[in-house]
């Protein structure tokens, strides 16, 4: 191994979100990201970090002891060494997950890797950056996150949806509210009366700590 790896931080705490949620969890959150979505809550990863090789952060993940590891960010693509880093976790016995804008090429990932890939919507600011190409690339494995911020964004996640099959393509279609913003009440309530195929959820750890906290 000779990449080296940008790094925010690493540490274990419980899994927020996704299918996985309420596991514990290692989290290997690197530095960097070329999007900028509107309600984004990591702004503190879009610089800085600590240039580590990768022996040094495949230590680090494996030493928490979590069968669970995602690889987060910023965006973790973004970093070439990344892929590496997954598939060496994945030799190790980790259960890998990637969380990705959905801007960059998903390609590459080993397929062990359960990919958790964002669809940008409208009131991110963003939604004109998704790699639409990346969608016939994902399986079973996967999983297609939606952040909705109003009913404008709660339309437009659920015509692509329908217009993707995403519901039969991957493991789970996620959906969650913009903290402060939308209402889950309201969110549920949509759901249920389009009887659209996807799992609400909440990011338990903005529950759990407060909504700003860091490193947990």
């Amino acid at each position: 191994m000779s990449e080296t790896l940008l790094i925010h931080e690493i540490y274990a705490s419980i899994q927020g979100e996704s299918t996985w949620a309420g596991l514990p969890c290692t989290f290997v959150r690197t530095s960097a990201c070329n999007l900028r979505c509107r309600w984004c809550d990591t702004p503190q990863a879009f610089t800085g970090g600590e240039r580590m090789s990768m022996e040094d952060v495949l230590a680090a993940a494996l030493a928490t002891g979590t069968p669970l590891v995602e690889l987060t960010g910023g965006e973790p693509l973004l970093q070439k060494g990344v892929l590496p880093l997954m598939s060496a976790l994945a030799d190790a016995g980790r259960t890998v997950l990637i969380e990705t804008s959905g801007e960059r090429d998903i390609s590459g990932v080993d397929p062990r890797v359960h990919r958790i890939m964002d669809l940008k919507a409208p009131g991110s600011g963003e939604h004109e950056r998704n790699r639409w190409a990346n969608i016939p690339l994902l399986t079973k494995r996967d999983e297609v996150k939606f952040v909705l911020a109003d009913r404008t964004d709660y339309e437009w996640a659920r015509a692509v949806v329908h217009e993707h099959a995403l519901s039969e393509r991957v493991a789970s279609v996620l959906m969650s509210c913009v903290f402060n913003e939308l209402a889950p009440r309201d969110l549920v309530a949509w759901v249920m009366e389009d009887a659209l195929p996807v799992r609400v959820q909440l990011q338990m750890h903005k529950y759990i700590w407060a909504p700003d906290a860091t490193g947990v």
